[in-house]
């Protein structure tokens, strides 16, 4: 194994790891061996990309969008009972192969277990002088303008939707107006790959060049971010292969960039032959192991030279771009299908209709001038690989903060609130429903209607927060639900019992904005007793028993209840 060589010598010192898939041991102990070879001692920071796989107990791996086979605890678990302590601070976004149910109750981020944190659908933070952007999910059109109207008990079809990414948490990430350093995405930005060695990259997975050239390739909503926020870095993961590439951001125009014009509604055909496909029931389980420290495959942090798994690109519709900030054209159907007439009247036909049926023209969103604040022009891009042996998993690199006011570490670091975030938390605080389908999402009235109130909720947070030393994320993790039971193993999985997270009702009291998310035991009682409503899809290899799960919501959470219905658990192999 190659010794890895650093970017920079000084800043904070970061490990970024692409997908987790719940192998923590591994990942922890491929970053201690890199940390001796690299001279270090040790690591200020870890990022993963997603697919962190925060499983406390059997009865959460019936929210996972994989089939039941494939089901394994791994070892997160350990971490979140206490049997283990992470070693280092670790951050992560949430990508398509999740507990749902657990990263649900802490929507606005949280420790999953002391030492882990769950950056939340979007957020930013500070870790010591460095500010960091995260968004969590895979790039759905049709899905996008909807609310998160999945809520526990979940049927196939919430299972496979929760994790696509919404507009209204990327609204409040556009709102941002000042620099960040680092931002973070599970599925990559869309159009990245022209920006690295695609010519290489199409060597190593073929199927990547045809959406790539239509467009389909990565998550619209990621490259918005990018192009709004353009950070220094930018890390990913999803397509389990590591790929670098260089973005300049010269120029901005009022809206998104156009990725390709090729571009259309239809599904991306990218696939990865070598990988499993943990939406499908007819894939057989990987053989490889989880790496041992001396198998990791450790990139050199100074390249950046510039597998497909589950709802990635597979099967991702290259639908409308987001909407709304900075004047971004509207998409052509609100339910992300351009079918026929992408969902318009022709105007001949229109010119025909009585004026009743005419719809009320809305003035477009006052678009203002590009943040001035956010200055840097140049961001390096990296995705990474899996943890599985011989892959590049894993990178170390040393990051500055674009302030250099702020370029003193005081170590050991710590998680902080950001203050133009937890401004944009406010105002958009009433703006969030939960588990209702026929909900409809305010709309974007634009960044000019949103900046005063921003600005004025940014003095509330200076004066509630700032100014009586509330910014440093408190050290509040709690066990809501009930810990494995190794013994009992992973039989007689069920559907789960919706939790009230004290971080989330803590966050939302500190911020004194409403909280959705605490609902009364009675209503999960009925909402349990009740069960799902009815899959559109076919089962894909559930194999959990319906009715109430474990415990119930306040506190530990170590009860356990009883449930109806008929499934078959699997033990799985790797995935």
């Amino acid at each position: 194994m190659s010794s890895p060589e650093l970017i920079q010598t000084e800043g904070l010192r970061v490990a970024v790891e692409g997908c987790g898939h719940g192998v923590l041991h591994s990942i922890y102990a491929s970053i201690e061996k890199a940390c001796e070879e690299a001279n270090w001692p040790g690591v200020d920071l870890v990022i993963i990309g997603g697919d962190f796989q925060a499983v406390r107990n059997k009865d959460d791996l019936a929210c996972i969008s994989m089939p039941s086979r494939f089901w394994s605890m791994q070892d997160f678990h350990q971490y979140y009972s206490g049997h283990r302590k992470a070693p280092y601070l670790t951050i992560f976004v949430g990508g398509n192969h999740e507990a749902s149910n657990y990263l649900f109750e802490l929507q606005h981020g949280g420790w999953v277990a002391p030492n882990i944190y769950y950056m939340g659908a979007a957020n930013v933070l500070r870790v010591g002088p460095i500010r960091i952007a995260g968004m969590s999910g895979i790039w759905k059109g049709y899905d996008y303008r909807k609310p998160h109207f999945e809520r526990l008990p979940y049927n196939q079809d919430d299972i496979k939707s929760i994790y696509h990414t919404r507009e209204l948490d990327i609204r409040k990430l556009l709102s941002i107006r000042t620099q960040v350093d680092v931002g973070i995405s599970h599925d990559w930005p869309r159009g990245v790959e022209w920006n690295g060695n695609y010519q290489k990259l199409f060597k190593q997975k073929d199927l990547f060049e045809k959406d790539a050239k239509e467009g389909k390739l990565g998550s619209g909503a990621a490259r918005y971010v990018l192009d709004r926020l353009r950070p220094r870095f930018w890390f990913s993961a999803h397509l389990h292969v590591k790929y670098s590439a260089i973005i300049n951001h010269d120029g901005y125009k009022d809206g998104p960039e156009e990725i390709s014009p090729l571009a259309d509604n239809a599904e991306a055909n990218t696939k990865n032959n070598d990988e499993i496909e943990l939406d499908t029931d007819d894939e057989q389980p990987a053989s490889a192991p989880a790496p041992a420290p001396e198998q990791a495959a450790i990139s050199n942090s100074d390249e950046m030279d510039v597998e497909i798994s589950g709802d990635s690109a597979a099967d991702n519709p290259a639908s409308d771009v987001p909407t709304g900030m900075n004047g971004a054209p509207e998409p052509i159907s609100e339910d992300g299908y351009g079918v026929g007439y992408g969902g318009r009247i022709p105007d001949a036909v229109r010119a025909q209709l009585p004026a009743s049926f005419s719809r009320a023209k809305t003035p477009p969103p006052v678009i203002l001038p590009f943040p001035k604040d956010i200055a840097n022009k140049t961001t390096k891009f990296l995705a990474l690989d899996k943890c599985l042996p011989h892959r590049n998993f894993l990178q170390l690199t040393s990051v500055t903060a674009s302030d250099s006011s702020l370029a003193k570490i005081s170590r050991p670091v710590q998680l902080e609130y950001d203050k133009e975030w937890l401004a944009i938390c406010r105002v958009f605080a009433s703006h969030l429903t939960l588990g209702d389908k026929s909900a409809a999402v305010p709309k974007d009235e634009g960044e000019a209607h949103y900046r005063p109130l921003i600005e004025k909720e940014e003095l509330w947070v200076q004066t509630h927060l700032v100014d009586k030393d509330k910014m440093v994320v408190p050290q509040n993790f709690e066990l809501t639900a009930p810990v494995y039971d190794e013994a009992g193993g992973i039989n007689d999985v069920r559907m789960p019992r919706e939790y009230t997270n004290n971080q989330t009702s803590a966050f939302c009291q500190l911020l004194e904005i409403p909280n959705p998310f605490d609902i009364s035991e009675e209503e999960r009682d009925k909402r349990m007793s009740d069960g799902a409503a009815p899959s559109a899809r076919q089962d894909n290899g559930g194999g959990y028993r319906g009715g109430f799960g474990g415990g119930r919501g306040r506190g530990r959470g170590r009860g356990y209840g009883r449930g109806r219905g008929r499934g078959r658990p699997h033990r799985g192999g790797r995935w």
